[in-house]
């Protein structure tokens, strides 16, 4: 059983967030292992299973960058060490990003760093609405098209966790 499913919810990158809230409250109630102290051993196994399950679902669900990140691994998209080339044109990118970050260990400037900083942003921001105009409405668009949504998204997705290595280097700056 997936997460979706134990909401009761189609796999979508936009779930209605006070349905996830109200799923959660009522799954946490019905196997809550305090409600289960009189059961069989074997069932109190299983409803602290299932307990763990609604509280890992809830915060799948909740995060934007751990949902998809699920759905493409739920989709077989993603796999445990999956060496995924990005796009050459966005390598290049990353190399001035990269170039100009080693600049700034030899030579500090507030004003280069700076302009860095704009300018991941503005790739991030790039990255973002590209996102959010595949996912919203994904789970309405026919199986092939969505097919093909998700090799973007998975593209995206990669290029957004590459963005992340790079903003963690630009916050010790």
């Amino acid at each position: 059983m997936d997460y979706f499913e134990l909401y009761g919810l189609p796999v979508t990158f936009n779930p209605d967030q006070k349905v996830v809230k109200q799923k959660f409250y009522e799954l946490s109630k019905k196997f809550h292992p305090d409600f289960h102290i009189n059961e069989s051993e074997e069932k109190q196994e299983e409803v602290l299973l299932l307990s763990t399950m609604n509280n890992k679902a809830y915060q799948v669900l909740t995060d934007p960058q751990k949902r998809l990140h699920y759905i493409l691994e739920l989709k077989g998209l993603i796999q445990e060490g999956e060496n995924y080339v990005l796009p050459q044109a966005f390598l290049m990118d990353m190399m001035e990003v990269n170039e100009a970050l080693m600049d700034l260990e030899f030579e500090p400037d507030a004003a280069k760093l700076l302009e860095v900083r704009m300018q991941v942003d503005e790739i991030e921001k790039g990255l973002f609405d590209e996102l959010s105009a595949l996912t919203t409405g994904f789970e309405n668009l026919p199986e092939a098209e969505q097919q093909e949504a998700l090799l973007k998204i998975k593209d995206i997705y990669y290029r957004n966790k590459y963005l992340l290595r790079i903003g963690e280097t630009l916050s010790k700056k």
